[in-house]
């Protein structure tokens, strides 16, 4: 996975969250917070090898509402 860069978060409002979980919990916790805030997110989960389950990170946008 891409280190995150100072752009994601570069203002207040904006957040990167990283999720580790199975596939199906990873993306349960991604439509949730779609729930709440605008989020770009994630289409596919990673597997670093040696770590436990899969690893989803979407970016947030906090100051805007989800988009229905």
């Amino acid at each position: 996975m891409k280190p995150i860069n100072d752009g994601h978060v570069a203002e207040s409002g904006l957040a990167v969250v990283e999720v580790a979980a199975d596939d199906e919990t990873a993306f349960a916790v991604q439509k949730l917070l779609a729930t709440r805030w605008a989020i770009a997110p994630a289409d596919r989960t990673t597997h670093e090898p040696g770590e436990p389950g899969v690893r989803l990170r979407c970016f947030l946008d906090m100051r805007q509402q989800p988009t229905p």
